[in-house]
Order: structure tokens, then sequence, then C-alpha cells
């Protein structure tokens, strides 16, 4: 279409949405459909111009229902309620990453890409009727006023926290840095506590740890992608390597759901020379299709290197080792990444409200978009399906070895996970090994260093002594069977002639939770460790007192120490023959 066809098309357009909102709009309610279809225009949607009339013709109909149902639904309708319900379910249908922000979730938005938001620096959670402190940031102001894991806020400001969720605590915890907050806490052993805490900003790092792995390794802990995180992951290199001993480097991305684009090619840039492609992204409007390049000289371009990855490795996580991946430039340890390939913009709307629409689709340096579940074809009852591994495509990375699209990055080295047994899976989430923690640093004023520290035998007779008695029954995976077995021979009439035989089973099988204590106190007091490490050194202490447990970080040194396999991995098997 040409630019004289597009204007004439564009004021048609326009007269016939104003039309159609003039003619079914009676209440202050319709001012919101002029604002959709004002906001159809910043999107450049005018390419099609058979699009018009079905656009203001649906609008229409949309205005006409939203009319009629204000109107004579038997009860009163919340206006704004029904209309964010309406715009997030439509939404719903296009993508889980395209969605409405309303004024009220602008600041939460505004946290999960920058990280900074005004408070006391304590993550919360929920116990019972109350809300729990689960984790205070090192140097804010929750710590500095000795507010522990483990504390039950009873009171803020006066007024009884029984009954609030998380999100509610949330809001009243925030505020304007430099206000005072005053919070009425209990303790385990101390009783009621008075606490004043004056606000401050709140700034969540990037990088939440770094140090060294082992004599020779560094390791970099990288969560998120908001501001500034590509300078934490080069500050951190540049710290480590004042250290003449380390010569390789783990990254560690596991769990990362990722964030903003532009860090994920700062981070790669770290690592990889000036002026190398690392993304580039495609999408409907042309002109909006970018290649993003290293635009400053690395830190380091020949240290090895290992990405740590797992299923919730994702988005700009993807970006990063995936990029390292195709251009050889370090080898991938731990699972499957998730396989989100496709890129998101926030576009401002009325009212102090946005949108953050998924835009265009982002291809790493082999030209692979790694997205695993195909929107634009979804079946029959709505649901998604994955990229068929007969449509996925052959890419070649720098070296010239074998890398596929459509279901994100597949690591060199698969590490395979234990699971936790029954037991320690029912003390993690009944709580017990996060409450014994509480207990032990209520008890305890020091211990040593989280690399160091672990529980003796005498620990764990008082450990197993404090959950005596406490709620932590499991069902084993033979008890599973032996109930759905039973349930089987129900369902076929059968389970009358073996129901003296299913009990003595069910007898022998019985679980001995003393028994099952003791066979698997090393795993058990692995979490100890952990959790009460964390009670004295904070974030830290969760990745220091874990490197000797990590199956992924053990794989990974054993890879970076043996350098003839490290350089092989990165060879296509052509060149290994």
């Amino acid at each position: 279409m040409d630019m004289t066809q597009f204007h004439n098309n564009k004021k048609k357009y326009n007269a016939l949405l104003m039309k159609t909102f003039f003619k079914k709009a009676n209440g202050y309610h319709y001012l919101i459909i002029l604002i959709i279809a004002v906001s159809v225009f910043s999107f450049k949607t005018f390419s099609n111009g058979n699009n018009y009339f079905e656009i203001a013709k649906n609008l229409d109909i949309f205005a006409s229902v939203y009319r009629e149902v204000n109107t004579y639904y038997v009860d009163d309708v919340d206006a704004g309620k029904l209309m964010k319900k309406g715009i997030d379910e439509m939404l719903n249908s296009l993508d889980p990453y395209t969605n409405y922000i309303s004024e009220s979730e602008a600041e939460d938005f505004r946290f999960q890409m920058t990280g900074q938001y005004g408070g006391i620096g304590a993550q919360i959670g929920t116990r019972g009727e109350f809300i729990i402190v689960s984790d205070p940031y090192e140097g804010y102001p929750a710590q500095k006023e000795d507010i522990r894991a483990g504390d039950i806020i009873l009171e803020i400001e006066g007024k009884s926290a029984k009954g609030k969720n998380t999100s509610e605590m949330s809001k009243l915890l925030k505020g304007q840095p430099g206000t005072k907050l005053k919070l009425l806490i209990k303790r385990e052993g101390e009783g009621e506590l008075q606490k004043v805490l004056t606000r401050q900003e709140i700034h969540i790092n990037n990088v939440p740890y770094f140090g060294m792995a082992d004599e020779h390794t560094g390791y970099i802990k990288l969560a998120s992608f908001t501001n500034d995180a590509g300078k934490e992951v080069k500050d951190a290199l540049v710290e480590l390597k004042k250290n003449p001993a380390m010569n390789s480097l783990i990254l560690d991305v596991r769990g990362n759901p990722g964030g903003l684009l532009h860090e994920a090619v700062n981070i790669v840039n770290v690592f990889v020379p000036q002026n190398q492609e690392v993304v580039s992204t495609k999408g409907k409007v042309k002109e909006w299709d970018k290649s993003y390049k290293t635009l400053n000289p690395p830190v380091d371009v020949d240290i090895q290197l290992a990405v740590l990855t797992n299923r919730s490795s994702a988005s700009a996580s993807e970006i990063v080792s995936g990029s390292i991946q195709d251009l050889d430039r370090g080898v991938v340890v731990g699972l499957k990444t998730f396989g989100k390939g496709l890129v998101q913009s926030t576009r401002p709307l009325s009212y102090n409200s946005q949108i953050k629409v998924t835009t265009a689709k982002y291809y790493t340096p082999s030209g692979r978009c790694i997205q695993a579940l195909d929107y634009s074809h979804r079946n029959d009852d709505g649901s998604v399906g994955s990229v068929p591994d007969s449509l996925k495509k052959e890419f070649k990375t720098k070296n010239g070895r074998k890398v596929f699209d459509g279901g994100g990055v597949d690591p060199e080295i698969v590490v395979s996970h234990k699971v936790f047994s029954k037991i320690a899976e029912s003390l993690l989430y009944k709580q017990l090994i996060f409450d014994y923690a509480t207990y032990y640093r209520n008890k305890h004023e020091k211990i040593a260093p989280a690399k160091d520290f672990h529980l003796d035998d005498a620990d764990f007779e008082d450990f197993k002594k404090y959950i005596a008695g406490k709620d932590f029954d499991y069902m084993t995976a033979s008890e599973k069977a032996l109930e759905d077995f039973k349930k089987k021979a129900e369902d076929e009439k059968y389970f009358g002639a073996i129901k003296e035989h299913y009990e003595t089973l069910k007898h022998n099988l019985q679980h001995d939770k003393q028994a099952d204590l003791q066979k698997n106190k090393e795993e058990i007091t692995q979490l100890l460790d952990e959790e009460i490490s964390r009670r004295y050194y904070f974030q830290k202490a969760r990745y220091e007192a874990s490197f000797k447990n990590d199956e992924d970080v053990q794989e990974a040194l054993k890879i970076l120490k043996d350098k003839a396999k490290y350089q092989s991995l990165l060879k296509p098997l052509s060149a290994k023959k």
C-alpha cells in the first residue's frame, strides 16, 4: 500500500471508529473503547486495509455487549474489574507474555524491570493466618534492625496483620525511602518484639553472589536481567581475576526467568570481542527488526567458561547461553532451557496504564529461534503444542557443531539430578527444615563460615528430637503403588478376594519415620546445613554452602579441569575423529 492510500484509509478508519464510539457509548464506561481504538494506530497495523471494517465492527459489538451487561445484569457490575477481565482474557488468547498493566500494577512492573523499590528489604511468606519473614536481605533495614527469618509479623503500624496475604503485606511494607515503619513481631524463644525501621531504596542485585567454587574456578550467580546486569557481571569477573590462580569460570543462570534483552547482550560482551552479533529480532513491524552487537571491549575472551542452565532458565538467560554456545565460547551444563524465543515491548496507554506486547522473535548468532511453543497455531481446545521434532531445523555454531531450533538450548553436558527422598520432601514441604534453622539460630550466636559449616551427630539427634511428634507424614512410592492397586482391584470387583493379602502388604510396607530419618541422614543434614547457613550469612550462604553437593557445579568443575575434554566439546564431531 502506498502512503496516499495509507492516509486515506486511516482517515476513513478514524471516522468509522468515532462513529462507532458516539453511536454506542452512552456513559463514561465507554471511554476505554476509544482508548483501545486509538491504541491500534500506535502499533502500525494499517498495512492490512481489509482489517479496518472488521476491527470497527467488533469494537461496536464489544461496546454493545458491555453496555447491555452494565445496564441489565441482575447485580451491580464493577466496570473497571469487568473491563480488565475482558482485556486480560483477550490477551491470554495470544500468549502468556502479552499483558495489560494497570496503573495500580505499574510499581510492581517497575520493580521487575529495575530491581528497585522502597521498602525494608525482606522476602515474606505465609504461615497460618500470619505473614512470616522468610529471607532478610543483607545490608538493608530488616537485617540492620535484627529482623530474622522465621519472625512472625503480628502488627504493622499498630494494626493487626492477621489474615493478610503476601500481596497485601508487601504493599504495606513498601513506601517512600526515609519513612518510618513500626512492626510488632513474634520470635520463637523471645516472644513479642517491637521494631522501628526506616525504609530505604532497595536494589536487588542481578548478581547476588560471586566467589571461588574451588581453587582455580570462579563462580558468578546471575539471578535476573534488570538494569546494570552486564555491569554487575563485568565487575564480578574483574574482581575474581585479581586471584592469579583462577583459570576458569562458571556462570550460573539456573532459575533465571530473563528480563532486559540489551543486558543479555552486555553480559555476552564480557566474554566475546567487540562488534560480534549476539542476537537479532524479527517481527511484524519490519522497521523494528534489529541486530544487536557487542559494543564494548571484552573483559576476557580466553578464560574457560561453563554456563549452568535448567528448565527455568528462560528468555534473556537463553540469549546468553544460546549465544555462548553458538559462538563456541563455552560449554552449557545442566538441563535443557525453557524455550522462550519471544521479545516483548512495553507501550504506554491512557490513564498511566501500559501494555506489554510480544512484538518479535529473537534469533541467536547461528540463526535459530529457540521458541518451544507455537502460539500462532492453537489446538481446537485452545491448548498450545510444542514445535514437533519433524519441523525443527538444524543450524551450525561458529565451529560447525550442530544445534537445533524450536525447543530451548540443549546443554553439551546433561546432568541427571537425584530426586529427594520422600521424607526430605515432606520435611521441606511442612517447613520443618526452615523451622529448625530458626530454632538453631536463636540458640547459637555464631557458626563456622558457610563453606565449612556442617551439623555434627549431636546436632542431628537434636533435630530428630525437635521434629518428634510433629506432622511430616508421607507416602512412599511402594505405598502409592499399593493404593493404586487397591483402587483398581475395587473397580474390577476383585478386592474382596485379596483384602487379607493387601492388609499384610500394607502393614509390611508401613514406613518407619525414625528409620527413614537415619537412612537419609546425609541428604537431610545437607538441607539443614544450607538453611542454617542462610540465617547467619544471608544470600551468599545459599551458594557457598551448596557447592560441594551441587551436581551441576561439580560436573562443570570436572569439565573445566579437563582442558582436553573442554576443547573437544567445542569441536564438531568430524573434527574429533
